[in-house]
C-alpha cells in the first residue's frame, strides 16, 4: 500500500524519484519475503510451484538494478564530483544482461554470475558512500548508508545465528525486519533529497523574484484585453505610476489605441514581436518585445528615448553640419540626387554656390569663435530667403551649395540676387563687434542627366566670375557656354587618361626680343597647342587645366620637354643666334617624382643642346614647396639649364623670398606690363623688379607686351627682353628657322622706327651676356 501510495504521488507530481522510490519498495519487500520463505505467495494468491525459481533470480536481479538506479539518482551530484559516475553507469549496463541470464540461464550457472556481480556493485557502492560521506558529509548518503548497512547487518546475523543454531536472533532480527526499516531508511534518504531539491527551487525562485524585481527592463503579462496581470517595478517607474500597476490597470492608459491593437495582432500572427511606440504624450519611446502564451501576452518594455535621440543625433550629424545645423557635402548630395528625379519630369531645377569674401581675415584676426557666428547668421540670412523643399549644404570653410527644386531661373536669380544683399547689406555682430561680410554667387541651370560634381564645379566656375562683378551674381542658363567647356574639359580628361592623351599635340614659339640688341638675339618661349578632331586648334589653358586636374600634366610636360629639345637639337645648326628657349612647367609636374626623374632622363640624352632651354616655373608654385623647388632647380642646372621665375609680382612674398631661390631670369607678371603706361605705380614696379634683378645678377623677361608705347617704356627703364603681340604671335617652328633674329617678325611701323633708338640708348653692351644666353 505504501509503495501504491508513493506511485500514485509519482504520477500526480511526475516525479521519476517517486516512480523509482515506489519500484525499489516492492523490490525491497520480496526480497524479504523471499529470505523469510513466504514469497511463494502475491499479493493472497499462490504462485505456480514451476514460477518460484524464475520468480526469485528474476525479483534478486531487479533488485539490484533498482537499487544501483536509486543510489545513482540520489547522490549523482556527489558521484559527479567524485568521478564516480562513469564506473556506476558501466555496473549499471552490466546488470541489464544479468536479467537476461536470471530467465535464460540454469540456476546454478546464474548463481556464481550473481555473486560476481553484486560483489563488484556492493564494493563500489560501498567505498563510493564513504567518500561521500567523509569528504561532502551528505545526509543522503548517510540515510542510504543506514538502510545499505541494516540490510547487510540483517542477512549476516541470519548467517550468523543458522551457524550458531540461535533461533532466538532469528525471530528479533530478520530479513523482514530488515526490509521494512531499510525501506524507511530509503524513505528518509528519499525525503532529504526531495527537502533539498525543495530548498534549491525555493531559493532559484526567490533569486528568481529578486531578478524580476531589480530588473532594470520593465516585464509585465497582460490578458488578451490589455489588462495588467503583472508587472516588475521598473515598469512602474517607466511609465511614471504612483501606484504599483495593478489587474485593473489598462495598456491603453498609458499608450494609445492604435498600439494596443497593433500589439495584440501582431503577437497572434508571430511568434516573436519587436515593435517601437511612444508613450500617449509622445515624449517618450520605448522597444516592447512580446510573445502570446497560454492566453496571455508576456512581454519587455525598454526605455530607449535617449538611444533614439543619440540615434537621432548621429543620422542629423551625418547628413548635417555641426556648426551651422544645415546640410553637410553628404546631405546636399542626396538633396540634390532627389531633386534631380525630378527633371526627367520637365521640372527645372536650379544650384547656386555661394562664397563668402575675405572671409578668412575675420577668423584671422577675432579668432574661430567670431568666424564660427558669423556664419551661423549668414546661414539664418540665407534661409529666410528661401522656401519649399530649396536647401542649403555647407561644402566648405565659407562656402555654401543651394539647391532649389521646381525653380525657374529667372526666380532663382531673384532669390539670389536677395541673397546676395541679405549677407552684405548689413553687419553682423558677435559680442562688441560687428563685421561686414560680403558674399558671392554663382547661379546654374542643371540639365537631365548632369551629376552633382559637375553642377557643383560649373556653379564654382560661376560664383569665381562673381567676384568680378559689379553686383555679385552670375548666372549660368542651360545653354551658357561654361556647360559647353565644361562638356569640352570632361571630353580632354578623357582623351588625357587614354593611350593616346598626346596625339594632336604640337608646339609653337613667340619669339622674345632683347632690348639692347634686337637684331643680334633671336630667343622665343615654346607654347603648347592642341588640334581636336573637327581641325580646330584649342588653345593650351584648357588642355593644361584639365591635364592638371586629372593628374597627366606630367604627361603633357614630359612630351613637350622630349619635343622641344629633339627639336633645338635637329635645328641647332640653323639657329646660331639663339641662346635661349622658355618653356612652362605645372606645379602638378614640379611635384611629380616621377616627371623629375624623367626630365633629368631627357636632359641627359640631350646634354649638348641642354644649355639653350630656360625652364619657367610659376612663383605661386616655386614658393609653395621652397626645398622641392631648389632641389629641382639645382639638378637641372647641372646640365646648364636655365631657370626662369615666371608671372613675377603677383604674390605677396616675391620679394622676400627671391634670395632662396638661385633663378637666372624674372619673367614680370603681365599685369604689371599690359597697362604700364596708364599708371605711373605700374612703371615705378616694374622698376623696382629690375633694379632687384640687376642687383641679383639676373635678367628680366616683360611679357604682354601689346604695342610700341610699352616697349618704349619698358626700354627706358631697363628691361632686359620683351615679350607680347607688339613684337609676334605665336609662329610655326618653320618660320623661326627662317627668321635672322627676334625683331625679323615685328609689323608695327611705329616698333620698327624705334629700334635703332633702342639699340643706341643702351648703356651697357649686352654681347657678353648674349654669348652666355
Amino acid at each position: 500500500m505504501l509503495a501504491l501510495f508513493v506511485l500514485l504521488t509519482a504520477f500526480i507530481n511526475r516525479q521519476r524519484l517517486y516512480v523509482l522510490f515506489a519500484g525499489w519498495l516492492i523490490l525491497n519487500l520480496r526480497v524479504g519475503a523471499l529470505s523469510a520463505g513466504w514469497d511463494i505467495q502475491w499479493l493472497g494468491q499462490s504462485l505456480p510451484a514451476d514460477w518460484l525459481l524464475l520468480s526469485r533470480t528474476v525479483t534478486i536481479t531487479l533488485y539490484g538494478i533498482a537499487t544501483l538506479t536509486l543510489y545513482q539518482y540520489l547522490l549523482r551530484e556527489s558521484l559527479d564530483d567524485l568521478r564516480y559516475s562513469a564506473p556506476m553507469r558501466i555496473m549499471q549496463w552490466l546488470c541489464m544482461p544479468m536479467l537476461v541470464a536470471a530467465i535464460v540461464v540454469p540456476f546454478r550457472v546464474f548463481l556464481p554470475m550473481l555473486w560476481v556481480i553484486c560483489t563488484c556493485c556492493l564494493s563500489m557502492m560501498t567505498v563510493g558512500l564513504f567518500k561521500i560521506m567523509v569528504e561532502s558529509r551528505n545526509r543522503v548518503a548517510s540515510w542510504f548508508a543506514a538502510s545499505f548497512a541494516l540490510t547487510f547487518l540483517a542477512s549476516l546475523a541470519e548467517i550468523v545465528a543458522a551457524a550458531l543454531g540461535v533461533r532466538e536472533v532469528v525471530g528479533v532480527i530478520n530479513s523482514v525486519t530488515a526490509a521494512l526499516a531499510s525501506s524507511l531508511l530509503a524513505a528518509l534518504a528519499v525525503a532529504e533529497q526531495m527537502r533539498l531539491e525543495t530548498q534549491k527551487r525555493v531559493a532559484a525562485q526567490a533569486e528568481l523574484e529578486h531578478a524580476y524585481e531589480a530588473m532594470p527592463v520593465g516585464l509585465f503579462t497582460l490578458d488578451l484585453h490589455g489588462l495588467f496581470l503583472s508587472a516588475n517595478p521598473a515598469l512602474c517607474r517607466m511609465l511614471a505610476c504612483e501606484t504599483p500597476v495593478s489587474s485593473r490597470t489598462l495598456w491603453q492608459q498609458f499608450f494609445d489605441e492604435a498600439t494596443w491593437f497593433s500589439l495584440r495582432e501582431q503577437v497572434h500572427q508571430q511568434t516573436n514581436v519587436e515593435m517601437e511606440i511612444a508613450s500617449r504624450e509622445g515624449e517618450r519611446r520605448f522597444l516592447v518585445r512580446a510573445t502570446l502564451a497560454h492566453g496571455r501576452i508576456e512581454g519587455v518594455l525598454e526605455d530607449i528615448t535617449e538611444k533614439t535621440k543619440a540615434t537621432e543625433q548621429l543620422k542629423f550629424m551625418a547628413n548635417n553640419d555641426p556648426l551651422t545645423r544645415v546640410f553637410n557635402r553628404r546631405g546636399i548630395e542626396k538633396a540634390f540626387e532627389n531633386a534631380a528625379v525630378s527633371l526627367a519630369a520637365g521640372k527645372p531645377l536650379a544650384v547656386a554656390y555661394i562664397d563668402l569674401d575675405r572671409f578668412k581675415l575675420i577668423n584671422d584676426l577675432f579668432g574661430h569663435s567670431a568666424g564660427d557666428e558669423v556664419l551661423k547668421q549668414v546661414c539664418e540670412r540665407m534661409a529666410m530667403m528661401l522656401a519649399g523643399g530649396q536647401q542649403i549644404g555647407r561644402v566648405g570653410g565659407d562656402e555654401f551649395v543651394i539647391v532649389m527644386p521646381d525653380t525657374a531661373i529667372p526666380l532663382a536669380s531673384l532669390i539670389c540676387r536677395g541673397i546676395v544683399e541679405r549677407i552684405g547689406g548689413t553687419p553682423y555682430r558677435v559680442g562688441d563687434k560687428a563685421f561686414h561680410v560680403r558674399g558671392s554667387v554663382g547661379l546654374i541651370e542643371v540639365s537631365d542627366g548632369m551629376p552633382m560634381k559637375d553642377a557643383i564645379s560649373t556653379a564654382d566656375r560661376a560664383c569665381r566670375e562673381a567676384k568680378e562683378a559689379s553686383d555679385g551674381l552670375v548666372v549660368y542658363e542651360r545653354n551658357a557656354r561654361a556647360f559647353h567647356e565644361r562638356e569640352a574639359e570632361l571630353n580632354l580628361v578623357a582623351k588625357l587618361q587614354g593611350p593616346l592623351a598626346t596625339d594632336g599635340l604640337f608646339i609653337e614659339m613667340q619669339p622674345i626680343m632683347s632690348l639692347k640688341s634686337p637684331h643680334e638675339s633671336l630667343n622665343f618661349e615654346v607654347l603648347l597647342r592642341m588640334r581636336g578632331a573637327d581641325g580646330k586648334v584649342m588653345p593650351a589653358g584648357p588642355l593644361i587645366g584639365a591635364a592638371e586636374k586629372c593628374g597627366r600634366a606630367g604627361v603633357i610636360d614630359r612630351w613637350v620637354l622630349a619635343t622641344t629639345l629633339g627639336w633645338i637639337a635637329e635645328n641647332a645648326g640653323r639657329l646660331p643666334n639663339t641662346r635661349f628657349v622658355c618653356m612652362n612647367l605645372s606645379g602638378a609636374s614640379l611635384n611629380d617624382e616621377r616627371f623629375v626623374q624623367d626630365t633629368l632622363e631627357i636632359l641627359a640624352r640631350h646634354v649638348h643642346v641642354a644649355s639653350r632651354l630656360c625652364m619657367e616655373i610659376t612663383e605661386s608654385v616655386a614658393l609653395h614647396d621652397l626645398d622641392n623647388t631648389r632641389r629641382f632647380i639645382d639638378q637641372v642646372r647641372n646640365f646648364g639649364v636655365k631657370v626662369a621665375l615666371d608671372d613675377f609680382g603677383a604674390g605677396y612674398t616675391s620679394f622676400s623670398y627671391l634670395k632662396e631661390l638661385p633663378a637666372d631670369v624674372l619673367k614680370i607678371d603681365g599685369n604689371f606690363i599690359v597697362n604700364i603706361n596708364a599708371h605711373p605705380a605700374n612703371v615705378a614696379i616694374v622698376e623696382a623688379i629690375v633694379n632687384l634683378a640687376v642687383n641679383l645678377g639676373m635678367k628680366t623677361i616683360a611679357e604682354w607686351a601689346e604695342d610700341a608705347a610699352t616697349v618704349q617704356t619698358l626700354a627706358e627703364i631697363g628691361v632686359d627682353y620683351v615679350q607680347g603681340w607688339a613684337v609676334a604671335r605665336s609662329q610655326a617652328p618653320e618660320k623661326i628657322l627662317s627668321a635672322a633674329s627676334s625683331a625679323s617678325f615685328i609689323d608695327d611701323a611705329v616698333l620698327l622706327e624705334m629700334l635703332p633708338s633702342l639699340g643706341n640708348a643702351a648703356a651697357l653692351d649686352l654681347r657678353g651676356f648674349m654669348r652666355s644666353y
